[in-house]
Protein backbone atom coordinates (compact mmCIF):
# COMPACT_ATOMS: atom_id res chain seq x y z
CA UNK A 1 0.00 0.00 0.00
CA UNK A 2 1.30 3.22 -0.88
CA UNK A 3 1.73 6.34 1.34
CA UNK A 4 -1.17 7.93 -1.46
CA UNK A 5 -3.66 5.55 -0.82
CA UNK A 6 -3.35 5.21 3.39
CA UNK A 7 -4.02 9.40 2.91
CA UNK A 8 -7.03 8.51 0.59
CA UNK A 9 -8.42 5.89 3.31
CA UNK A 10 -11.90 5.92 3.75
CA UNK A 11 -14.00 5.29 6.18
CA UNK A 12 -15.61 1.85 6.93
CA UNK A 13 -18.98 0.47 8.36
CA UNK A 14 -19.12 -3.53 9.32
CA UNK A 15 -23.01 -4.98 9.61
CA UNK A 16 -23.21 -9.12 9.87
CA UNK A 17 -25.34 -12.32 11.46
CA UNK A 18 -22.44 -12.86 13.96
CA UNK A 19 -23.14 -11.94 17.24
CA UNK A 20 -20.70 -11.16 19.83
CA UNK A 21 -20.16 -14.79 21.60
CA UNK A 22 -17.39 -15.88 19.06
CA UNK A 23 -13.97 -14.63 17.47
CA UNK A 24 -15.37 -13.97 14.10
CA UNK A 25 -15.65 -10.22 14.45
CA UNK A 26 -12.71 -9.91 15.96
CA UNK A 27 -10.90 -11.79 13.37
CA UNK A 28 -12.45 -10.32 10.46
CA UNK A 29 -10.95 -6.49 12.09
CA UNK A 30 -7.44 -8.17 12.61
CA UNK A 31 -7.57 -8.79 9.18
CA UNK A 32 -8.37 -5.29 8.21
CA UNK A 33 -6.20 -4.37 10.24
CA UNK A 34 -3.21 -5.98 8.58
CA UNK A 35 -3.78 -4.60 5.73
CA UNK A 36 -4.16 -0.88 6.79
CA UNK A 37 -3.70 -0.62 10.87
CA UNK A 38 -5.04 3.04 10.19
CA UNK A 39 -8.43 2.31 8.92
CA UNK A 40 -11.60 3.65 11.16
CA UNK A 41 -14.20 0.91 11.65
CA UNK A 42 -17.62 1.75 12.44
CA UNK A 43 -19.79 -1.56 13.99
CA UNK A 44 -23.40 -1.15 12.19
CA UNK A 45 -24.75 -3.90 14.30
CA UNK A 46 -23.38 -7.82 14.88
CA UNK A 47 -26.96 -9.08 16.13
CA UNK A 48 -28.57 -9.46 12.50
CA UNK A 49 -30.48 -12.50 13.33
CA UNK A 50 -28.56 -15.84 11.75
CA UNK A 51 -29.17 -15.76 8.10
CA UNK A 52 -31.35 -13.18 8.30
CA UNK A 53 -30.60 -11.37 4.72
CA UNK A 54 -33.87 -9.51 4.54
CA UNK A 55 -33.04 -7.48 7.99
CA UNK A 56 -29.76 -7.00 7.01
CA UNK A 57 -30.80 -5.56 4.13
CA UNK A 58 -33.28 -3.16 5.81
CA UNK A 59 -30.39 -2.47 8.57
CA UNK A 60 -27.87 -1.63 5.81
CA UNK A 61 -30.56 0.46 3.76
CA UNK A 62 -31.57 2.76 6.93
CA UNK A 63 -27.93 3.38 7.74
CA UNK A 64 -25.90 4.31 5.06
CA UNK A 65 -27.24 8.07 4.82
CA UNK A 66 -25.82 9.22 7.93
CA UNK A 67 -22.15 8.06 7.15
CA UNK A 68 -20.02 10.52 4.79
CA UNK A 69 -19.88 9.64 1.14
CA UNK A 70 -17.01 7.26 0.10
CA UNK A 71 -17.61 5.09 3.14
CA UNK A 72 -17.36 1.27 2.40
CA UNK A 73 -20.16 -0.79 3.90
CA UNK A 74 -18.69 -4.44 4.48
CA UNK A 75 -21.94 -6.52 5.19
CA UNK A 76 -21.63 -10.09 5.08
CA UNK A 77 -24.60 -12.21 6.28
CA UNK A 78 -24.00 -15.15 4.11
CA UNK A 79 -25.93 -18.32 3.88
CA UNK A 80 -24.69 -19.55 0.49
CA UNK A 81 -21.42 -19.07 1.90
CA UNK A 82 -18.78 -21.45 -0.61
CA UNK A 83 -21.37 -21.99 -2.90
CA UNK A 84 -21.37 -20.38 -6.28
CA UNK A 85 -23.20 -17.35 -5.39
CA UNK A 86 -20.70 -14.06 -6.14
CA UNK A 87 -18.44 -12.06 -4.16
CA UNK A 88 -19.20 -8.30 -4.60
CA UNK A 89 -17.75 -5.19 -4.57
CA UNK A 90 -20.35 -1.96 -5.76
CA UNK A 91 -19.76 1.70 -5.99
CA UNK A 92 -22.79 4.20 -6.05
CA UNK A 93 -23.45 7.71 -4.97
CA UNK A 94 -23.10 7.52 -0.94
CA UNK A 95 -19.42 4.77 -0.91
CA UNK A 96 -18.79 1.28 -1.88
CA UNK A 97 -20.96 -2.30 -0.76
CA UNK A 98 -18.53 -5.04 -0.04
CA UNK A 99 -19.90 -8.31 0.86
CA UNK A 100 -22.18 -11.71 -0.86
CA UNK A 101 -24.10 -11.33 -3.84
CA UNK A 102 -27.40 -12.41 -1.85
CA UNK A 103 -29.69 -9.19 -1.96
CA UNK A 104 -28.03 -7.91 0.86
CA UNK A 105 -27.68 -4.59 -1.08
CA UNK A 106 -31.02 -4.38 -2.86
CA UNK A 107 -32.45 -1.98 -0.05
CA UNK A 108 -29.56 0.74 -0.84
CA UNK A 109 -29.13 -0.01 -4.71
CA UNK A 110 -32.72 0.75 -4.72
CA UNK A 111 -32.59 4.50 -3.03
CA UNK A 112 -29.04 4.68 -4.81
CA UNK A 113 -28.44 2.72 -7.93
CA UNK A 114 -24.86 1.72 -8.99
CA UNK A 115 -23.03 4.26 -10.31
CA UNK A 116 -19.43 4.88 -11.06
CA UNK A 117 -17.93 8.14 -9.65
CA UNK A 118 -14.74 7.79 -10.81
CA UNK A 119 -15.33 7.92 -14.62
CA UNK A 120 -14.47 4.29 -14.94
CA UNK A 121 -17.06 2.33 -16.63
CA UNK A 122 -17.09 0.01 -13.49
CA UNK A 123 -20.21 0.20 -10.82
CA UNK A 124 -19.71 -3.03 -9.69
CA UNK A 125 -17.05 -6.05 -9.86
CA UNK A 126 -17.03 -9.99 -8.86
CA UNK A 127 -13.81 -9.79 -6.66
CA UNK A 128 -12.11 -12.15 -8.67
CA UNK A 129 -8.36 -10.97 -7.81
CA UNK A 130 -6.94 -13.19 -5.85
CA UNK A 131 -4.55 -10.43 -5.12
CA UNK A 132 -6.15 -8.67 -2.21
CA UNK A 133 -7.82 -11.86 -0.98
CA UNK A 134 -6.30 -12.80 2.38
CA UNK A 135 -5.46 -16.68 0.60
CA UNK A 136 -5.81 -17.60 -2.96
CA UNK A 137 -7.62 -20.37 -1.03
CA UNK A 138 -10.34 -19.01 1.24
CA UNK A 139 -11.71 -21.05 3.66
CA UNK A 140 -15.74 -22.06 2.51
CA UNK A 141 -16.67 -20.99 5.46
CA UNK A 142 -15.69 -17.72 6.07
CA UNK A 143 -15.41 -15.79 3.20
CA UNK A 144 -15.73 -12.39 5.75
CA UNK A 145 -12.36 -13.36 6.65
CA UNK A 146 -10.62 -14.38 3.95
CA UNK A 147 -12.64 -12.36 0.81
CA UNK A 148 -14.49 -9.76 2.13
CA UNK A 149 -12.78 -7.72 5.14
CA UNK A 150 -9.23 -7.58 3.29
CA UNK A 151 -10.96 -6.44 -0.09
CA UNK A 152 -13.05 -3.72 1.98
CA UNK A 153 -9.99 -2.72 4.01
CA UNK A 154 -7.93 -2.50 0.60
CA UNK A 155 -10.61 -0.38 -1.23
CA UNK A 156 -10.98 1.92 1.97
CA UNK A 157 -7.69 2.25 1.93
CA UNK A 158 -7.99 3.89 -1.79
CA UNK A 159 -7.20 0.60 -4.43
CA UNK A 160 -9.30 0.94 -7.10
CA UNK A 161 -12.43 -0.30 -7.77
CA UNK A 162 -11.48 -1.81 -11.04
CA UNK A 163 -8.74 -3.59 -9.58
CA UNK A 164 -10.41 -5.87 -7.28
CA UNK A 165 -11.79 -7.94 -9.90
CA UNK A 166 -13.85 -8.45 -13.05
CA UNK A 167 -16.60 -5.87 -14.11
CA UNK A 168 -20.25 -7.13 -13.82
CA UNK A 169 -23.57 -5.74 -14.70
CA UNK A 170 -25.29 -4.04 -12.00
CA UNK A 171 -28.41 -4.86 -13.11
CA UNK A 172 -27.48 -8.60 -12.54
CA UNK A 173 -26.81 -8.45 -8.51
CA UNK A 174 -29.67 -10.21 -6.90
CA UNK A 175 -32.55 -8.05 -5.80
CA UNK A 176 -34.41 -9.31 -2.50
CA UNK A 177 -37.99 -9.74 -3.05
CA UNK A 178 -40.00 -8.20 0.41
CA UNK A 179 -42.96 -7.23 -1.39
CA UNK A 180 -44.21 -3.70 -2.87
CA UNK A 181 -46.71 -1.60 -1.47
CA UNK A 182 -49.51 -0.58 -3.49
CA UNK A 183 -52.04 2.15 -3.23
CA UNK A 184 -55.45 1.65 -3.06
CA UNK A 185 -58.86 3.15 -3.16
CA UNK A 186 -58.89 4.49 0.45
CA UNK A 187 -55.10 3.92 1.61
CA UNK A 188 -52.47 1.67 0.84
CA UNK A 189 -51.19 -2.05 1.18
CA UNK A 190 -48.02 -3.06 2.44
CA UNK A 191 -45.91 -5.69 4.28
CA UNK A 192 -43.83 -6.07 7.16
CA UNK A 193 -40.48 -6.00 6.22
CA UNK A 194 -38.20 -5.61 9.47
CA UNK A 195 -39.17 -6.72 13.44
CA UNK A 196 -36.38 -4.55 15.29
CA UNK A 197 -34.99 -5.16 19.24
CA UNK A 198 -38.40 -3.65 20.95
CA UNK A 199 -40.61 -5.93 19.08
CA UNK A 200 -41.76 -3.30 16.74
CA UNK A 201 -43.19 -3.78 13.09
CA UNK A 202 -42.23 -1.82 10.94
CA UNK A 203 -43.69 -1.92 7.60
CA UNK A 204 -42.63 -1.21 3.71
CA UNK A 205 -45.03 1.80 3.91
CA UNK A 206 -43.01 4.81 3.40
CA UNK A 207 -44.15 7.67 6.25
CA UNK A 208 -44.98 10.08 2.58
CA UNK A 209 -48.27 7.85 2.42
CA UNK A 210 -49.74 9.42 5.99
CA UNK A 211 -47.93 12.39 6.83
CA UNK A 212 -50.54 15.17 7.45
CA UNK A 213 -53.59 12.75 6.74
CA UNK A 214 -55.51 11.39 9.80
CA UNK A 215 -55.24 6.80 9.09
CA UNK A 216 -55.00 3.62 10.92
CA UNK A 217 -53.44 0.28 10.29
CA UNK A 218 -55.30 -2.83 9.51
CA UNK A 219 -53.40 -5.83 10.51
CA UNK A 220 -54.35 -9.15 12.75
CA UNK A 221 -57.34 -8.51 12.37
CA UNK A 222 -57.69 -5.34 14.44
CA UNK A 223 -57.75 -1.22 13.33
CA UNK A 224 -54.91 0.26 15.25
CA UNK A 225 -54.61 3.94 15.24
CA UNK A 226 -52.45 6.31 13.51
CA UNK A 227 -50.74 8.22 16.15
CA UNK A 228 -47.52 10.70 16.47
CA UNK A 229 -45.40 9.23 19.74
CA UNK A 230 -46.00 6.39 21.41
CA UNK A 231 -47.00 7.79 24.67
CA UNK A 232 -50.36 8.73 22.73
CA UNK A 233 -52.00 5.79 24.19
CA UNK A 234 -51.91 4.01 27.46
CA UNK A 235 -49.10 1.61 28.16
CA UNK A 236 -49.44 -1.56 27.28
CA UNK A 237 -51.59 -0.07 24.51
CA UNK A 238 -50.77 -1.04 20.53
CA UNK A 239 -50.47 1.75 18.21
CA UNK A 240 -48.78 2.74 14.58
CA UNK A 241 -46.98 5.87 13.76
CA UNK A 242 -43.88 6.39 11.45
CA UNK A 243 -40.16 5.82 12.99
CA UNK A 244 -37.37 7.29 12.85
CA UNK A 245 -36.19 5.13 9.84
CA UNK A 246 -39.10 6.88 7.88
CA UNK A 247 -41.64 4.13 7.53
CA UNK A 248 -45.06 2.91 9.25
CA UNK A 249 -44.26 0.64 12.01
CA UNK A 250 -46.81 -0.92 14.69
CA UNK A 251 -45.80 -0.78 17.93
CA UNK A 252 -47.07 -1.15 21.56
CA UNK A 253 -46.68 1.54 24.17
CA UNK A 254 -43.70 -0.34 26.94
CA UNK A 255 -44.26 -3.66 25.18
CA UNK A 256 -43.43 -5.71 22.08
CA UNK A 257 -46.31 -6.15 19.18
CA UNK A 258 -44.41 -8.47 17.93
CA UNK A 259 -44.47 -10.99 20.80
CA UNK A 260 -48.27 -10.00 20.93
CA UNK A 261 -49.57 -10.03 17.84
CA UNK A 262 -47.67 -12.86 16.06
CA UNK A 263 -47.11 -11.00 13.00
CA UNK A 264 -43.80 -11.82 11.08
CA UNK A 265 -42.04 -10.72 8.49
CA UNK A 266 -44.07 -10.05 5.15
CA UNK A 267 -47.37 -10.69 6.92
CA UNK A 268 -49.53 -7.79 5.52
CA UNK A 269 -51.15 -5.05 6.54
CA UNK A 270 -53.20 -2.18 5.16
CA UNK A 271 -53.38 1.55 5.97
CA UNK A 272 -56.52 3.33 5.47
CA UNK A 273 -57.22 7.21 5.08
CA UNK A 274 -59.70 8.61 6.64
Amino acid sequence: MSEKQIDQQRLMTFLSDFGDRDIYIGVMKGVIAQANPRLRVIDLTHQIPPQDIAAARFCLMNAYPYFPVGTVHLAVVDPGVGSKRRAIAVEFAQGFLVGPDNGIFSGVLSQSPAMSTTGYAYAAVELTNLNYWRTPQPSNTFHGRDIFAPVAANLASGVPLKQLGQEIDPASLVKLDIGECKQTSNGVVGCIQYIDHFGNLVSNIPASYVQGKTWYVQAAGLNIPGCETYSDVKVGEILALVGSHGWVEIAINSGNAHSRLHLDWQAPLQVVLT
